[in-house]
Order: C-alpha cells, then structure tokens, then sequence
C-alpha cells in the first residue's frame, strides 16, 4: 500500500517534472532500496493507483484552475483525504489528434524523414504535421566538427546530412522553436539534440533495459563515445555490440540504443544496439519511467480503458493515461477494440506542459522490424484532384476520413473541410454522397494522404511548381519590388521572379510608380526550375499577348517559324536573343535589318522584343540562327499559333459547334480547339458533301478528320478519304522549298479563272494549272471543267523560286493513280452514302425512314402497280409513303396494268425525297447466277445517279455499283461523254461479293470504246510509257550536280543520274560530269530504268518488259550503241565488285547526324561511307561535307562485299586495309583505368592503346584529356585475335619530328637490364607487392619490402596510397628471362625518389639489419676521444643531438652509407681523430668533412695576416727561417687571439655565411631552421648556380622535421619563386603539385597566386585564383585575396561581382565583415567613392556595429573632404549606442578638429557634446 509520504511525494511530482520514480522508491519509511516486492504486492499498489486515478479527475481540474501563487502551499496540506493529488496526468474529454496550435516547445514526438537537403531534413510528424531539423540542431559534437572543418577551410571531410540520414528514418525529436512566417503560417523547427530529448533523465535514473536515442560524439579505436545528453555520464558503444549497423559510425550519428549495463552510479552507461528483427522488449516501470522522462518511440504494456467514436484511453505503466486517436488505430481492427484488452503501444508525443501522452497501435509503429514508408505504395500523388470520393466518418474535433475510387482512404484535417471564412457545416459534408479533393500532401508516421475539401484549393490552377510549363500564361499578386526585379505570387506558396529588365517592354527607372503590393497582374511564364523552386516571369507585353509560336527548347524552332524573343546580348558581331528556358541563338550582323548596320548597340537595347525567324537550327548542339531581317519582310500566316496544338497531318476527332451552308465549324477534341471544316472537304464526291452536311447536327462526334493547314487565323480539317491517305503516306510537300518538277500532288481545286484553274495543297501551298494543263481535250471554257473542291492530282511541271510559284498538270496521261483507287473511292463513296442513311433513319424517328435504310441494290420487292405511264409508278404495303418509280427502260417489253402484283429489283434508293427506283426487266428478276473472281462480261447500265451508276452484269441477274467516272482528274466536256443508261460496258469481277458493298460485286471497268481505255492504272501504264532499252530524243530541262532533268519528245519527263553523263574512263577525281551538259541542249539518251512519281521509289531494273512513265536515262556513248543491251541489278553490280578494287563513285548526300556520306556507282546502287572511311586528318572531323559536294567524283576502294544484304564497303582514304606499322585515325569508344583506350579504327577494326603507349613522356594522370568519341591518330602495334595493339606515341606517329623519348617503349625482356631505373604504371597491389605495368606486355613486381622502408602489416596501406595507373619510378633489381619475371625496387636509395610513404602519418621505420648493430658498437668504442676535441664538435651539433630522439626518421637511407665513409682514409690536417658520436650522421646528411672545417682554421690566419697569393705562401714556406723566442711567443699569442675571433665568428647569428662550408656548419647546428636554408639558396643564385639551388631545396625538404610545417612551407615557397624565375611552366607546375601534396592546399595556392602577381602573369594568377574560389569557397581569405588581386589590376566591375559570389558561397554571418573588406579595397586600390557607398550601405543596416565606424573614419580622413568627414562624425554621434562608445567618438571628433578645423568649429564639437551629456541625463532623471 502507498503511504501518505508516497501521496505527498506524487503530489510533488506534478510540479517537479525532474523527479523520477527511483527518487520515490528511496523516500519510503519501510525497506532498504535493495529490497524488491513480490509479485503480490505490485497487484496490489497497482489497483491502489487505479482508484486513486480515477477518483482524482475532478481534483486535479480544480488544482489546474487555481493554480498560482498558492501552488506551492498545497503541497503542505495534511496527509488526510483519499489522494486526489497522486494522479499523474488526467484522462481526456475527448480524444483529438495533434493541432499544431496547440504544440508548446518542449514536445517531444516521433518522426519520420521525408527529405534530406544540405542544410536541414525535413521530418514528418504524427497527424500530417511536418517539421524541419536543422544541421544546427543535431548535437553538440558535430555542430563543432562542423565549424572546426568551416575554418579549417577543408570541406571533403565533413559528413553531410545526407550520410547521417536517409528517408523513412524514424527519430525522436523536441520542439525547439515555433516560427511564425510572415502570413501567420507555423513553422515547426526541431532538434535531436540528446541534452534537450533526454533533458529529463538524470544519471541516477539510468536503469539496464531503457531505450535511449543519442548521437556519436566521437569514435575510439574500440567503440564509439555516444552523447545522451546527460550530465556526468559517459555511454559507450563497443564495436562488437553494433554488429547490426552496417556501416562505420560518423560523429553525429543518430541512434536509438539499449542500456546493456549502469557502472559508477550512473556516470558510466555501456550500450548496444539491438538488432531490427528482435523484438524490442516493453518498457516497465521498474526502469523508472514517469511523465517526466518519457519518450516518445518507446514500447508499452497497456490496457483499453475507455472506446470512444474518435479513439481509445489506454492506462500503461501502472499509472498513466494516454490516448490513442482514430488515425493510430489499425484500420482493420477497429471493431475488436473493447475495454479491458490488453495491446502493445507506441509512445507517439509527449506533451510536458499538459502531460498529453500520445500513442499508437499501428503495426508499422509497433512490430518490430517493420521500417517505415516516407512515400506511399501506389506512388507521388501529391497535388493530384481526385472526383468521386466518399466520406466515410466524421470526427468534430479532428477531421474527416475519405475513401478515395481506389478504396484508400485519406484524411481531411477540419481546417480543409470549408474555406477559411465561412462557417462550419460538417453535417452537411457528410450528407453529401460525393466529394471532389486535392492530395495536399502524404504523412509518413500516419501512413494517409492528407487532402482539402476547399473549393479555392481544388479549383487552384497550380499547387506545385511542377505544374507550371514555360510559357504558360499565369495571374498572380504583386508581393514586393526589390532591387533586381519584382516578387510575384502565384499562390500560397509559389512565387516567381520578374527580373528588372521583364517589368516591362522597356527599362523602368521607377517600377514603384506602376506597380504596387497587392495588385493582379499577368504574367507569362519565362522558365521554371521546379526542383530547387526557381520560376522567371516576364511582364513585357510583346511577349504576353504574343499569338506567335513558342520555342520551348531547341526542337520547337523548326526554321521558316517566326517567334518573339528577347535580347539578351549585343555584339559587335550581333545580337544574342532569348526565347523560353534556355532556348537562345544568335541574329548575325547581316539579319538585323535589310539596311547595314555597323554598330548593332545603337539601334538596339537589352530587354527588347523583336520578332525573329529561325533560319538554321541544331537541337543537338543547342545552336540556332535567326534573322530580323526575315521576320519583318516575310508573312507570318504559315506559322503555328501557339494555342492550336494539332499538327498537320494529325488524325482528329471533332465535335461540331455550329452548321453553315459553307461548311462546319468544329471543336477538336479532347482540348475544345476551333477549327472549320468547308463543305466540300466533307468527301472526296462532291455529290455526298451536301448529304452529309444535311445529317450532321450540332453537338455530333465526327472522326476520321485530318488537319490539312493552320495559320493565324483558324484550322482548316478535311474528310476527304484521298487527302488524308496522302498525309498519313508522306505525299506532299511541306513548304515551297519541297517541291521538285515531277513531283505529283492530291489536291483540291481552289479557284477557277478564265486562265486556269488554282489547286490548293495541304500546308496550305497553292498551284496553278494553266487552261492549257488540264485536260488532253480541248475547252473552251475553263468553268465547264472542273468543280470548285474536286479532289484532284496533280503533278508539279514548272517551279519559279524567286517569285515562289509553281505550275502543275492535271492531265490524266501526265499523272498516275495508285493502283486500285478507282475502288477505294467507289467503298468510301458507297460508306459515306450508307452512314447519311442510317443517321437521318435514327434521327427522325420514322418508321418509312427506317424501312428505306434497309433497302440495298439488288433486293426484290413484291409491288402492286400504282399507275402506267412512260414508265410506271408503284405501291407497297410495306413501304407506305414511298414513292417507288421504274423508267421506261426499266419496264419495256412488259405490260403493266394498275393494280397488277409484279416483282421488282432495285436500283437506287434516295432517303432524302424517299424515292426508290427500280426495275421490272425479266432478265433483272430472274434467279441470280454466282460470280467468279477475275470473269469478264459485258454490263449495262441501268441507273446513273450523281456519282454513281447501277449496272447488270451479262445474263447473270446480278447489279452492282460503279463510279461514273474511273479517274479523280476525269472532266466531262458534254453530256455524251458521261455515263448513260443502256450504255454497254467491259467489266472484270475483282471480288463476287464484297462486304463493304453490302454484298455486291467489285469490279473494274472501261467503255465498250477502245478510245476510252485509258483508264485504270494497268491498262494506262500497258499503253503508254517507255520501256528499256528504247532510245529517246529530248532537250535538258534543268541541270543539278547530281542529276539532269530531260524533257522528251512525247512530253514526258526523264532523268539522268550522275553516274550515267560520262564513261567512267572520262570522269576525273573531284570533277562534276552534269557540269558538262547545259541547259536547253538536245540530247540522245537511252531507258535503263525508271522510278514511282509518288513515292519517287526506283522500279525494278531487271524488268525490260516494263513500261516506266518517268524513265531513268543514260547519256554515255558506248550504251548507246551497244546493241546487246541488258539490264544491271543492283545485286550483280554489287557482286561485280572485288576487295581492293579501286572504283568512282558519285558524292550524293551528306548525313549530319550520322555523319555519313551516301556515294552512288550506278542509279540503283548507292552506298555510305563512315566518317572513319572519309577522313585521314582529325581537323576535318568537325566539318567532313567541306571535303565532299554532292555530284563530285571521288575515288574509292572497296574494303568489302556482303551477300545478305546485298552491300559494299567502301574507303575514301586511299586504303582498304590496316596494316601492321601503318598509321590510322581512330575514334574513342570507351577509356578504361585498367586496359586503357578502346578505338574504333576503319573498316569495322576495333584497337587498344595502353597507358604505356600514350605518351613518350609519362604523366602522373594517364588518361586525362580523352573523351568518348575523340578522334587520334594511331600507330597500328600489331593485330591479336582480331583487335588491334595501338600506340600514341609520338616517336611512333612522327618519328621525323619526335623529341627525344623519356620513357622508351619496352619491347621485351631482353631490353631491360638489372640495375636499370625505369618508370612504370601501377597495376595493382596484392598480397604478393605491387604490380606495375612496364609496358604493353610486361609487368614488374615490387615485394612489399622493396616498396618502402617504412614497417606495413599488409597491403592495405599501398592500396590507398598507390592507386591504379599511379606513375612510380623503379629499379630492376633481377630479371628471370626463362619465366619473364621482373623483380623492382621502390625503395628510395634505389630510385633517387622520396618513400611512396613518405608523408603518411603514424608509420615506423623498419630496421635495417645487422650493419646498424655493428656500426653502434662501433660508435660506442669511439667515444673515448680527448675531450678537446669532443668540445669542439658539440659547440656544432648541440641542438642537433638534442632532436636526435624525436627525429622524423626521414634519414634512415643515410645511416646505411655512414660505415662505408668511416672506412675512408682520415685527414691528416688534425692528429687526433675526432669522435663521429654525434655528428656522423649529419655529416653524411649535410654533404662535408668536419676534418676540412678544423683545418680550415690555418687559411683563416694567413687570411688576417695579408692578401698574399698561394703562390707566394708556398715560396715562402720553401724558405725554412730560424725564429727567436720572443717571435715564438707573439706567433702562438697571435694563433691563439685568431683561433677565439674565429670562434666567435661561428657563434654569432647575426653574421651571415660567406661561403658553403659556413652555411653547411650552421645547418649542423639549426637543420629546422629555413631561414638558413632560404641563404644557402640565395648564395648559390647569386653565383648564377640554379641546380645547386635546387639541390639545397631539396634537401632542406627532407631534412627539416615533418613537425616544422611552417618551415618546410617557406622552403616550398622559395622553390615555387626559383621555378617560377629560373624554371619552365612545367617544372613550376610539378613542384606545386608536390607541394600540395605534403602541406596544406590553401597557403600554397595563396603564395603560388602572390607570387604570380608579383611577376606581373596576370593571366596565370587569375587562373589560379579562380581555381581557389571553387576549392576554398568557405575560406573569406581566398574572396578578400581575390577581390585585392582584382583591384590592384583594375578590375572593379569584376570585383563587384566577385563580391556577389563570395556572399552566396560564405555564410550569412561573414556577410557584413566580407563586404567591409571589399569596401576598404575599393578606397586602397579602387573607386573611393564605390568604397563609401559600400560602407553607407552596410552601416545602414548594421549601424551599431561601431569596429566598422572607426575603420569608415579612418578611411574617410585619408580619401574624403573635410566637409564629408564631418557629415560622417555627426551621423556617429547620433547613433543609439552606449555612452562609453559615443564619448570615444567625440573624442575624435575633437581631436579631428583640433588638428585641421578652427576655433568655431572646435567649439562647435564641444557644444555637441554638451548637448549629448543634458539629453542623457534628462533621460536618465525621466
């Protein structure tokens, strides 16, 4: 039982949300903490609870009420009462989901990841709301990684949200900030941090089983330390317990992690990670969970306390309330939730503040193992509208749930059920059985789509930018004007830019006066970024109201349209002009206007609109020519309007809007566009057009319509069967520039004049057929002819380009039908009259109408005579109302009297008078006999009716129907020449019963006159046209390079290819046979051929019988004579050919794209040449159509036939073949680091070069500066398995030319030799050592201890530091010949090179065997040298033996060498050998003897004593003088004063060297000190000795310690300025690569750019400095050094817009201080008054910053008057700031006026401050 402590203590809690329960269990007066209950007490405290709980609601709503200043004296109230304070959080009214409005900072929720960007993740909250974590907020650690790396200016290593994240991350999170937007809108910002999710635990709360979440705050060799937030407690996460993570932790990490152990009371925490599958076990009381600590994401244990309509009230953890809403409930399982179940639960939100505890029983939360969907299943629906949805529940306070068509259901938050302003109707909604929303977004922790009943949101045009399209038409809210440009709103959240030149057509000075916030306005769309939100809008209004096609992208600018477009650029060379997206070209100076313009700046202005037309386009390299020019002479009627989106050519359906006798005007649908149809284009009878516009009504579908023109104005459609066959098949042309003579056209007549008639063509073209041109016959009149809309066809005869007209014919001889269309017109004719029939039948409603419908040719009737007169009328019972007539040839030769029955055929039925025509003849009535396909008999005709005629067939019974006229072009002249009644014709059955006559017979027919026969398309061509072989006269019509057009005797047309002009003999390489004959000479030719006029396809050639109507012709003599002449097949001419053979070919098109030319031997064969077969130069890759014009002869091998198909290779280049040592072009199909180069080479070879074979010299990065589809020359190795070895090599390609090889090519092993230091590509690293590549075939192995010195465990370390194709250079140590194995040396005393290992970190040397031993024993004996000379030596190397310990351990190679120079003879010049104890291995490392150096101390006296010569020291010597004592005595006094002078000498610093053995004896004593280095350096320069420079460079490198960076950076320094002064680009550029290798980037970029500038290479330091602002764009140094280099070279507009950059690239933080800088540059080294409005600017918006006022003035006292600095004092002096800082500035104001003002103005500054003093004190006194 609970005693009253535990009740006050409860009590407590409610306002002490630290407390946890552990600290309960310690106040309880009975038992020790360690003392546990049975499982019989817990029941019962736990059902103590459950009273109390309940009982205490009442309470605690009072407590909340009164809560205040008596809040605390409540909890000293007696213990009496029944515990009304023990409830923890109160149970609610009534279960709602999560509002935002309602959420307080310090919620804690779960979430889901929706999306990662580089800044910040967007999170999903529970009930659809969304929230966004910062990179700020994730913890302490990695928000200090992250500005450790910021200003370390190394960016690569910082991990990015997006490795720390990934969508469908479940998180635990905590409201750190509610934003409010400037319309209201919340923005929710959140956290991870563990300080502020784990705020409430203590480390005294930690229990062994709790799931905690924290992030990595650091990684340890064995684990990983973990930040949970709490203070004094230190988690660690071992390696071995993350076995389930896949990856290796980052610093940030988020985990979700289990208490494995508690060590320490708390302050040590071992934790592990439990894997996914398990199940994660519930939280249980015992681990101290209370509403204080508890998180969301946790699983519990709860009962269902209370079911309500909108959710459930669970009780978990013995004493706590929580809810569950109606979206956290499992669908299917809603009806099996009853009071007193026990469920798993998932902590959803913890609200502190009202202790509102959410959770969930959704699987996907409480299952383990399931991982959550940041998307939905079915796919993006977001922004979709969705009709017919249905409402399935209601919920007052929370929303609505909807079933969408496909039976998901979605959710209504209650906001979205109306619009914001009207009243709440909720019974209402749910009445309604229908609903239509939008899908405004889909909630990952629900798993719903959340959407919006608002009629404004639905019916909103855009939702996302992903519905807006460049050059759409939008209406939107003027939102703001800034300074480049206006901010429109489309909607709530989208928004678009106006840029400054769009505001409108021309340049605004003051936008304000025209627009203000708030006004509607329109706006076409310019381009639209949707992923990163971006959107342009123009205002101009050229370009809004603009009817003009719009160019979209490069493939909508087709040439000869005409658009509007901006210009973007001027030029000299002309304008620059813009359309939509990125579409732009460019207006040559000769298009801008037809007068000549010689400076376009002039007469045109950026942001203008012009119309311009496309002249030239490439969409596949985006390039595209226009001309104004063009635009403003040439009319835009052929140009598209950009509202009409159907093409011609394009199969529509229609529906029509409003009927006319001239025609219809129609809706396209499914867009609803206008478009007419004319009547006459309703059929291709004229006689059905008006019977089809009578049954047509408005609002019918009509289909099969095809659009054969559109303009400006409307769309013009037709339904003529023969013009839509002609548009789907090709056969026309588009503009005039497509029209050839010959070529033959469907058309309609247009108009009819006196002179001729006008034919019409799709695409609107016209062409005039002169009176003379339509018809064999002679006519009087042109009105007799033809009818206005016949569909005719016609062929082009004469083409006048400059006035862009054309003549054609209408001669039936002159044109060709296709073969069987006389029969598809009759079907189409007969179909269009039947589908009349049934719509007047079925829309009238009548039953004779219907009874008339069903009648066909053919039928009988049983009819009673009406009345006998000429003919005879008749009745029917079951045609009442009809009339029903036969003719009077139609009853002759039998009685009739009235009222007698007889049986009738028909003939004809007219539906629209109700007329059926029929026939009693006997031979008509009898039984009918069957057809055979392909019978002939004689018809006559029985009935003529418009069109169509009705015919009996013999003695047979049968009728059918036929057209009354067998050609479209045919014309009836009289009466006589048409069809007549009793007429006898010749008919062939095609088809006995053919279903689309309703079972009549197909036939064919001509007039019994053999004068009519020319009539169908076999009978026309079987008696005229020319067949082969026949030899023709004619005269040269046109001559083009490839052809010659040739009008014949007969007036027909023929045609001479190119090939056929001259004997081959005759032709030369590169001449033009056609260029030999001209125009209007009389020519005798011969038929070889002949070719289609509608398809232009050639005809057989093989078939001599043939007759051809267009012949193909031959001009060369010796065909012309020969009498056996026999046709040529393409296949035996393609056979003919042999490999090798050298041929002439004929150049007749070029193919851009494929970049391939077609070249014909004879007019059926033709063949293409690739661009490898073309071409032996790479320049002429570009531009191959300059080296070939069409016509040219050109000479070509043949590299190879094929039989199936029948095709030839063929070579322009001269050669067939490769051959081995040969050179060839190639084209780059593929670069691989491992096999190198793939080429594809000619002929359909394929080759590869090796990275050896690249070059002469080798480069560290092989394979840069190749790309796919390059093209190299290449040397030809030799041929393996059909691939050819390639070599680059320039020794190989020019070897006239070459330099001298650096890196020889290596044949063989036998070229190689032991001892030899060769450069090689690494292969690959194994276990075995590195493998490097030495050549093509040859491969050298490097064990792993002849790689480096250093100590590696395995080959990992050269794996990473020696990647693929890495250039090293080798020693061959031995070479096995028998087995080809060659054995190399990496080793640095072998190659000359630096360890590979040099620079990496942490390694330690290997020893070096037994000579280091034995030459350590050695040195030890040697140390008992006499002691003076110790001295001597360690006054040299005291700091050198000093560092001995710690050294680097560079100088490994040395030590090895010192045994070897101990062994050396000594010097005589010292008798006592001095120790080598310390300074032999510096000796060796500095390069000289410390035996010379003392013996150098004698030429020093001789030096003091005089200037003698050598020579005269030497004469003197020879002379031996006997010296007395005293002289004795001074000499030994004299050495002794010398020797301490120069001791002294050595010991000072300040003394600089004067000779190399000086410098090599301070470098003993300082070998870190670069400073010395840099004079040794120096010394040598001034003798003029550059590679002695180098050398001490070099060694300086590696003796100054790798600890000294800044030393070493100044040796790299100076090598970079003798480089750049005494070295070549290439030398220079290696040793900044080197140097970037071994120091950090960013101060060598720096000092490489200095020293550019100092040496005036502007060029190169630009260059570099650009290359800095990309790299090191976070660093503010590199911008500021930037923008100084710019300045100095007066370049102020370019560092105005560096400054631009720089603000976007660095943080919002460094802005202000960036832009400070730049301003003190311009007043250094640029516009001074630039500089003063940058500073005016940013003091204006930072006016308190009073380090930039100071920095103003000062500039100010150097660079402005003294009227202006006084300006600026008094703006100082007025700014609100603290006393302090306004008195130092009347300090310098003072002292400003004291040193160039006057009395007055002194006094003026004192009175100022005067004023100053009175106004704060009297603010102080208020």
């Amino acid at each position: 039982m609970f005693s009253t402590t535990a009740k006050k203590r409860a009590d407590f809690l409610r306002f002490e949300t630290t407390s946890n329960m552990a600290s309960v269990e310690e106040d309880f007066p009975r038992g020790g903490t360690a003392k546990k209950l049975t499982q019989g007490q817990t029941k019962v405290v736990r059902s103590e609870v459950d009273n109390l709980f309940q009982s205490s609601e009442q309470a605690e709503t009072k407590k909340r009420k009164g809560e205040g200043k008596d809040a605390h004296k409540k909890t000293k109230r007696p213990k009496t009462g029944k515990g009304e304070s023990l409830t923890l959080n109160a149970e609610a009214k009534c279960v709602e989901i999560l509002h935002i409005k309602n959420l307080k900072e310090g919620t804690l929720m779960l979430g889901c990841v929706k999306d990662v960007t580089d800044f910040e993740v967007s999170v999903g909250l529970p009930c659809g709301m969304e929230g966004f974590l910062s990179i700020m907020n994730i913890c302490d650690s990695y928000t200090k990684l992250l500005s450790e790396q910021l200003d370390s200016a190394d960016t690569e290593e910082i991990c990015s949200l997006q490795h720390l994240f990934y969508p469908g991350m479940v998180l635990r999170c905590v409201l750190a900030k509610l934003d409010v937007g400037k319309q209201g809108s919340l923005s929710i910002q959140l956290s991870i941090n563990p300080k502020l999710v784990n705020k409430a635990l203590t480390s005294s709360s930690l229990k062994a089983g709790m799931a905690l979440s924290g992030c990595v705050e650091s990684v340890e060799d064995h684990g990983y330390i973990v930040d949970i937030g709490i203070n004094g407690t230190k988690a660690f996460l071992s390696k071995k317990a993350k076995e389930n993570l896949p990856d290796e932790l980052k610093v940030g990490q988020y985990l979700t992690s289990q208490v494995e152990g508690v060590k320490n009371d708390g302050r040590l925490v071992h934790l592990s990670v439990c894997p996914p599958t398990a199940a994660r076990a519930c939280a249980e009381s015992q681990q101290g969970w209370n509403l204080a600590n508890l998180l969301p994401g946790l699983l519990v244990k709860a009962t269902i306390k209370k079911v309500t309509k909108h959710g459930l009230i669970l009780e978990f953890l013995s004493s706590f309330t929580g809810q569950v809403d109606f979206l956290h409930m499992e669908p299917q399982q809603t009806s099996s939730y009853l009071e007193g179940n026990e469920v798993r639960a998932c902590v959803l939100y913890v609200e502190p503040s009202t202790r509102l505890v959410g959770l969930s029983l959704r699987s996907f939360l409480v299952q383990p193992g399931t991982r959550l969907s940041h998307a939905p299943a079915a796919g993006e629906r977001i922004g979709e509208v969705v009709k017919d949805c249905r409402m399935v529940a209601m919920h007052h306070m929370s929303g609505a749930v909807m079933e969408l068509p496909d039976k998901t259901l979605a959710f209504v938050h209650k906001n979205h059920l109306k619009e914001p302003n009207n009243p709440s109707n909720e019974n209402r909604s749910l009445a309604m059985t229908e609903h239509t929303c939008r899908i405004l977004n889909f909630s990952p922790m629900d798993q719903i789509h959340f959407v919006s009943l608002r009629k404004s949101v639905v019916e909103k045009r855009f939702h996302r930018y992903h519905d807006i399209q460049a050059g759409q038409l939008v209406e939107g809210t003027v939102s703001v004007l800034i300074e480049h440009g206006m901010v429109v709103r489309l909607s709530s959240h989208i928004k678009g830019l106006v840029p400054r030149t769009h505001l409108s057509d021309i340049l605004l000075k003051n936008p304000e006066k025209k627009y203000a916030e708030g006004m509607r306005i329109k706006c076409r769309v310019l381009s639209v970024d949707a992923d990163k939100k971006n959107l342009y809008l123009t205002r101009k209004k050229a370009l809004v109201e603009s009817s003009l096609p719009l160019f979209l992208s490069f493939t909508d600018a087709r040439p000869g349209l005409v658009s509007h477009g901006y210009i973007v650029c001027i030029k000299d060379f002309g304008c620059i002009v813009r359309f939509y997206n990125d579409v732009k070209g460019l207006v040559p100076l000769n298009e801008l206007s037809s007068q000549p313009i010689i400076n376009p700046e002039e007469i045109f202005y950026v942001g203008q609109v012009l119309k311009a037309k496309v002249l030239q386009c490439n969409p596949d390299k985006a390039k595209l020519v226009l001309s104004f020019k063009a635009a403003g002479e040439g009319d835009t009627e052929e140009v598209a309007n950009p509202q009409f989106d159907c093409e011609v050519g394009q199969r529509l359906e229609a529906r029509i809007q409003k009927k006319s006798v001239t025609g219809l005007e129609v809706a396209i649908l499914p867009d609803e566009i206008r478009a007419v149809i004319p009547t006459m284009h309703l059929s291709d009878h004229l006689s059905n057009c008006p019977l089809l516009l009578e049954s047509m009504q408005e609002g019918d579908t009509i289909s099969n319509l095809i659009c054969f023109s559109k303009n400006k104005q409307n769309i013009a459609i037709s339904k003529k069967p023969t013009v839509r066959w002609s548009l789907e098949q090709g056969v026309f042309a588009k503009d005039f520039s497509e029209v050839t003579v010959g070529m033959q056209l469907i058309g309609w007549i247009k108009n009819i004049m006196p002179y001729g008639v006008f034919v019409e063509f799709p695409h609107g073209l016209v062409g005039l057929a002169p009176k003379s041109a339509m018809t064999e016959k002679f006519i009087s009149s042109t009105a007799i002819g033809f009818q206005p809309g016949q569909t005719v066809m016609a062929k082009v005869t004469n083409l006048d380009e400059e006035k862009r007209r054309f003549l054609v014919t209408l001669k039936i001889s002159e044109v060709i039908c296709p073969e069987g269309d006389v029969q598809t017109r009759l079907i189409n004719g007969l179909q269009e009259r039947r589908a009349v029939t049934e719509m007047l039948a079925m829309r009238e409603n009548s039953d004779l109408r219907q009874q008339l419908a069903a009648l066909i040719v053919g039928r009988k009737l049983k009819l009673t005579v009406d009345t006998v007169d000429s003919g005879a009328r008749f009745k029917s019972d079951d045609l009442a109302g009809a009339t029903i007539i036969a003719t009077e040839q139609q009853v002759m030769g039998v009685d009739l009297t009235p009222g007698q029955k007889v049986n009738a055929v028909i003939l004809h039925v007219d539906i629209l008078s109700s007329c059926v025509h029929v026939s009693i003849l006997p031979k008509l009535v009898a039984k009918k006999k069957s057809l055979a396909e392909g019978s002939k008999y004689t018809a006559t005709v029985q009935h003529v009716h418009q069109d169509f005629a009705t015919i009996s067939l013999g003695d047979t019974a049968q009728l059918t129907v036929i057209q009354t006229s067998s050609h479209l072009n045919e014309v009836f002249l009289s009466e006589s020449d048409k069809l007549q009644a009793g007429m006898s014709l010749s008919v062939e059955v095609i088809e006995p019963s053919c279903q689309e006559l309703q079972g009549l017979a197909l036939v064919s027919w001509v007039f019994g006159s053999p004068k009519r026969q020319v009539t169908t398309f076999k009978s026309w061509t079987s008696s005229r046209g020319h067949c082969f072989g026949d030899v023709v006269r004619g005269k040269v019509r046109t001559v083009k390079p490839a052809s010659i057009q040739v009008t014949l005797e007969d007036g027909s047309t023929g045609s001479v290819h190119v090939s056929e002009v001259l004997e081959l003999e005759k032709v030369s390489p590169g001449s033009f046979p056609t260029s030999t004959v001209k125009v209007g000479s009389e020519i005798t030719a011969r038929v070889i051929g002949g070719r289609e006029v509608s398809s232009h396809r050639f005809l057989p050639f093989s078939h001599p019988k043939f007759k051809y109507n267009i012949p193909e012709l031959t001009l060369i003599p010796s065909k012309l004579d020969e009498k056996d002449f026999k046709p040529v097949t393409a296949r035996e001419k393609i056979t003919g050919y042999t490999v090798g053979e050298e041929i002439t070919c004929f150049v007749s098109k070029f193919n851009p794209t494929k970049k391939t030319l077609e070249v014909a031997t004879h007019p059926c064969v033709t063949m293409t040449v690739d661009l490898l077969g073309m071409i032996t130069d790479p320049k002429h890759s570009c531009h191959p159509e300059k080296l070939f014009k069409i016509g040219q002869a050109v000479l070509a091998k043949v590299v190879g036939v094929t039989s199936a198909p029948h095709s030839c290779r063929l070579s322009l280049t001269g050669v067939h073949q490769l051959e081995k040592g040969g050179v060839t072009l190639g084209m780059v199909t593929n670069i691989h680091p491992q096999f190198g180069i793939q080429v594809k080479l000619p002929f359909g070879n394929m080759g590869t070069v090796a990275v050896t074979d690249l070059r002469d010299a080798y480069r560290p990065n092989p394979l840069d500066g190749y790309s796919k589809d390059k093209l190299l020359r290449c040397f030809l190795l030799g041929d393996q398995n059909g691939k050819w070895q390639l070599s680059l090599r320039p020794s190989r390609l020019y070897p006239q030319q070459s330099k001298p090889v650096k890196d020889l090519e290596v044949l063989s092993v036998d070229h190689l030799t032991a001892g030899q230091v060769i450069r090689g590509y690494v292969k690959s690293v194994g276990e075995h050592g590195v493998f490097i590549r030495l050549s093509t075939s040859i491969t050298g192995r490097a064990q792993l201890q002849q790689c480096t010195k250093y100590m590696v465990k395995d080959n990992a370390v050269l794996s990473e530091h020696l990647t693929l194709n890495t250039l090293l250079t080798t020693k061959i140590c031995s070479i096995d010949k028998e087995e080809g194995f060659v054995h190399l040396s990496l080793l640095p005393e072998d190659t000359g090179k630096p360890d590979v290992l040099s620079e990496t970190p942490g390694l330690q040397l290997r020893p070096v065997g037994e000579e280091t031993r034995t030459w350590d024993s050695k040195k030890r004996k040697k140390r008992t040298a006499p002691e003076r000379v110790q001295k001597q030596l360690e006054s040299h190397v005291t700091k050198k033996a000093k560092t001995d310990d710690n050294d680097s351990g560079v100088e490994v190679y040395f030590r090895e060498e010192e045994d070897k120079r101990e062994k050396e003879p000594k010097s005589n010049s010292v008798k006592v050998t001095p120790s080598p104890a310390g300074p032999s291995r510096l000796q060796v490392a500095a390069g000289f003897s410390w035996d010379a150096h003392l013996s150098s101390l004698k030429p020093a006296l001789a030096a003091q004593e005089g200037d003698s010569s050598d020579g005269e020291d030497q004469d003197e010597s020879k002379k031996p003088q006997k010296k007395s004592r005293h002289e004795l005595q001074q000499e030994k006094k004299a050495a002794e004063k010398a020797l301490v002078q120069r001791e002294t000498e050595l010991m000072d610093p300040s003394l600089r060297p004067q000779d190399g053995a000086a410098f090599e004896r301070l470098l003993l004593a300082s070998p870190n000190s670069s400073l010395l280095w840099l004079q040794y350096m120096a010394h040598h320069l001034q003798a003029t000795q550059i590679e002695q420079a180098r050398a001490v460079a070099e060694r300086a490198l590696k003796t100054i310690s790798f600890r000294e960076e800044q030393e070493k950076l100044n040796v790299w320094v100076a090598l970079l300025n003798l480089e750049n002064m005494y070295g070549s680009e290439e030398s220079l550029k290696k040793v900044f690569e080197r140097a970037l290798q071994f120091c950090e980037p960013m101060p060598v970029y720096q000092q490489l750019a200095d020293i550019y500038a100092k040496s005036n290479k502007t060029k190169e330091a630009e260059g570099l400095y650009k290359t800095m602002v990309k790299r090191f764009r976070q660093n503010k140094a590199v911008w500021l050094s930037y923008g100084t280099f710019l300045l100095q070279q007066g370049q102020s507009d370019g560092a105005s817009v560096l400054l631009q950059r720089a603000l976007k690239s660095l943080p919002t933080k460094e802005s202000v201080d960036v832009i400070a800088k730049f301003a003190q540059l311009e007043f250094r080294y640029g516009d001074p008054e630039k500089g003063r409005t940058m500073f005016d600017k940013v003091l204006t918006s930072y006016p308190k910053r009073t380090d930039l006022w100071s920095v103003f003035l000062d500039l100010m006292f150097k660079h402005g008057s003294q009227k202006e600095v006084r300006a600026l004092f008094d703006r100082v002096i007025a700014l609100s700031v603290s006393v302090k800082k306004i008195k130092f500035f009347f300090k310098r104001y003072l002292e400003y006026e004291k040193k160039h003002g006057t009395p007055q103005t002194i006094q003026a500054v004192k009175e100022k401050a005067v004023e100053f003093v009175e106004a704060k004190g009297n603010e102080a006194a208020n």
